[in-house]
């Protein structure tokens, strides 16, 4: 009876480890446009300033563990080198200059190699290409508001994104998405009208601050159509959590469509005078 009690646990523990596995590979395979359970790297990039900040981040992480690997074979060999047992007359060596020089110039080596591609990755998040599509988004107590510029018969509305809890992904999706059309440097204008706010698409990798009083610009381009969604990631009240951000990003003849069922959709907005000059 013992024995086929140890068979079982033992077929419920490979049962189980097996699971642990599956679950560990399928986390390592980010999510498209939203998180995955047990998801443990970053969603799937659709933009390449999306590409370039994974795959900086593939580098760090490797660098670490190679630094890592690196101490821990100089602490075991300096645990088995110079143990008691093996030198029974310790040495009285106090300094040693190549050292020194060593463990002082190749962490600035090291510092300046992850410099570049991060200062390379920042100048293209902080360029300023011409935008072909312009939206500008309000953050409020506690929703988003999203306005359109008038261009010739397209656009010249604004409307607000609530969070509704009726549909999936739970807590993510909004009753109005902001569309956008692939493939298009699109420009957001980014505001707030009470507290800090923060607009983020995490498939897009960027994040904007909106603060009252100050308006900061961000531009994205995606290159895949889908539905993309992120989240306030400044705490900024009590419904913090029920901010979600919602892109659909579309064809570009499905976007001109939806400018057209939106313009009589929504209501009007000044032609578009509230946003400032990005182009």
């Amino acid at each position: 009876m013992r024995t086929t009690q140890a068979q079982h646990r033992s077929s419920w523990g490979l049962a189980a480890f097996g699971a642990l596995l599956g679950s560990s590979s399928s986390a390592l395979a980010a999510g498209i446009g939203q998180p995955e359970p047990w998801q443990m790297s970053r969603q799937v990039p659709v933009t390449a300033e999306a590409v370039d900040l994974l795959n900086f981040e593939h580098g760090l992480h490797w660098l670490a563990f190679g630094i890592s690997v690196f101490v821990l074979a100089l602490i075991l060999y300096c645990i088995f080198k110079f143990s008691e047992k093996a030198n029974p007359t310790p040495s009285r060596t106090t300094h040693n200059t190549m050292i020194e020089v060593a463990w002082t110039i190749i962490p600035v080596l090291i510092l300046v190699a992850v410099a570049i591609p991060s200062f390379r990755t920042l100048r293209t998040q902080l360029s300023d290409p011409k935008a072909d599509v312009l939206v500008k988004v309000t953050g409020h107590a506690w929703y988003w508001s999203y306005d359109y510029p008038a261009e010739g018969d397209k656009g010249g509305f604004t409307f607000d994104a609530n969070v509704d809890e009726e549909q999936q992904p739970k807590l993510l999706a909004t009753d109005n998405d902001m569309v956008v059309p692939v493939g298009k440097v699109v420009k957001v204008q980014v505001t707030s009208a009470d507290v800090i706010h923060s607009w983020a698409i995490p498939s897009f990798g960027g994040k904007i601050d909106a603060i009252p009083g100050r308006l900061n610009q961000w531009w994205f381009k995606a290159d895949r159509e889908g539905t993309y969604y992120g989240q306030c990631s400044e705490l900024c009240g009590a419904r913090h959590a029920y901010m979600p951000i919602t892109v659909r990003v579309v064809s570009e003849q499905a976007y001109a469509e939806w400018l057209t069922e939106a313009k009589t959709k929504y209501a009007a907005i000044d032609n578009g005078a509230r946003l400032a000059d990005a182009r």
